[in-house]
């Protein structure tokens, strides 16, 4: 799996099979402070993840 953490700019391939939760519990990332996008849709923490999906984990953003 090719991950891309937005924030930090890393890129990385990695194998994992799971859910997108517990892909950021393995990178000890706040799923509160991001989105997670897997092959060009944005999804939830319960989306099934394989070794051929691309996922890019961006940051929230707010401001006022």
């Amino acid at each position: 799996m090719e991950i891309l953490i937005e924030k930090s700019g890393m890129k990385e391939d990695i194998l994992f099979t799971g859910s997108v939760g517990q892909l950021l519990s393995r990178l000890k990332i706040n799923p509160e402070t991001i989105l997670v996008v897997k092959n060009g849709t944005v999804v939830t923490e319960d989306e099934k993840l394989n070794n051929k999906d691309t996922v890019k984990i961006l940051s929230v953003i707010s401001g006022g």
